[in-house]
């Protein structure tokens, strides 16, 4: 990864050049957090176990979630629980709160069903509109991640 911060706060990164705001360090974090994300979701669509595929995939929903949550944030009070991303993503990007309510579910499935090639497959294209919806939401560039057909079954 290209990443290159200069005093004029703009972000080159693989050839893509994006304002992204005051706070270089904060948005060089965010970019990275995306591009993390991105790479995850390249590795999971390679993988033969379905299981691997599955984890990889939410694991990179969860990483393009964070993101949006490093840049809206704001330290809260002190909660007497931690919260899940997907609980608390609704409230600091209200357009994200559908898919939060759906990758969150996730965690609520069946172990088997992570198991299914088509379960994975299927979660490998939803994390990518995911993806591409949190760059939307940050004003940043859209690169497409998966081929164009992932396979329904290996």
């Amino acid at each position: 990864m290209d990443l290159t911060v200069a005093p004029d706060v703009t972000v080159v990164l693989d050839d893509v050049v994006t304002e992204v705001g005051a706070v270089a360090e904060a948005n060089a974090a965010v970019v990275a957090l995306l591009e993390r994300s991105r790479e995850g979701l390249r590795t999971a669509a390679s993988e033969l176990d379905a299981r691997t595929r599955w984890a990889g995939a939410h694991l990179a929903a969860l990483r393009a979630a964070t993101a949006v949550l490093a840049v809206r944030g704001r330290p809260g009070p002190a909660r007497s629980r931690p919260r899940s991303v997907w609980q608390v993503l609704p409230r600091l990007a209200p357009e994200l709160a559908e898919w939060a309510v759906f990758l969150g579910s996730l965690q609520r499935l069946p172990d088997h069903t992570h198991g299914d090639p088509r379960a994975a497959d299927d979660l490998l294209r939803d994390a990518e509109r995911f993806l591409r919806a949190v760059t939307g939401v940050l004003s940043l560039p859209w690169r497409p991640v998966l081929p164009d057909v992932v396979a329904a079954s290996r």
